[in-house]
């Protein structure tokens, strides 16, 4: 049973000052469910205490399989309705990094892919972690996803949280966000979320259990 975290600011301050090696930290949650703008605050209220770059977060987004891959595939028609999916993601590059700033600290950079959402594709080294960085987030929707070669993940986090916002919040976010981004009605919203967005939760809903914290939203905080 995960644990409710009320203060994570405190709490990645404690981590920081706890060690001199190089800490992971896991950030899951819905689509929709705020990581990268909760995540962002987190990252500038530690930096302000603690001095610039002492956490850096990390999205999982640059491990979105490129679309030249989705084409690739048996089905891609399938792959990109589905893109999100644990399937359209990158689990070995995830892995790979991982292990790469675990064995990279105090030594070398490490350089961590970001996405182009304007050509809707990963961009290789879009961030460089700097040597001296010691406390790092990693936010995405399936850094608790455990299925599969996916496994290997819990041995490389130090921490594991989960933002709890729920469903139906997530979903109503995504909605808008189709809106906005494709021009679409709230109705072809929902149909577009309903066949893969709430497919996806359904993913990484366990990840809520197996976190070590459970985290509110700054709205419900």
């Amino acid at each position: 049973m995960s644990e409710i975290l009320t203060d994570p600011v405190s709490r990645l301050l404690q981590l920081y000052n706890s060690s001199s090696s190089r800490i992971i930290v896991a950030l899951a949650g819905y689509p929709g469910s705020g990581k990268s703008t909760i995540s962002k605050h987190w990252a500038i209220e530690v930096n302000k205490k603690n001095g610039s770059e002492s956490l850096i977060v990390l999205g999982m987004d640059g491990f979105h399989l490129s679309k030249k891959r989705l084409r690739a595939m048996d089905n891609p028609d399938a792959a990109f309705a589905r893109r999100g999916a644990p399937y359209t993601f990158n689990p070995e590059g995830l892995i790979f990094k991982l292990k790469a700033l675990k064995d990279s600290a105090g030594k070398k950079a490490v350089g961590w892919p970001g996405f182009e959402h304007e050509a809707g594709d990963p961009v290789d080294d879009a961030i460089f972690v700097p040597p001296e960085c010691r406390l790092i987030l990693v936010e995405g929707i399936y850094t608790l996803y455990r299925e599969g070669e996916w496994a290997e993940l819990e041995r490389l986090f130090d921490e594991t949280w989960f933002l709890d916002v729920s469903v139906e919040t997530a979903m109503s976010r995504v909605y808008k966000r189709h809106m906005e981004a494709w021009g679409m009605s709230e109705d072809e919203a929902r149909e577009k979320a309903a066949g893969n967005d709430l497919l996806n939760c359904a993913n990484i809903t366990p990840g809520r259990e197996q976190a070590d914290y459970l985290v509110g939203s700054r709205e419900n905080s």
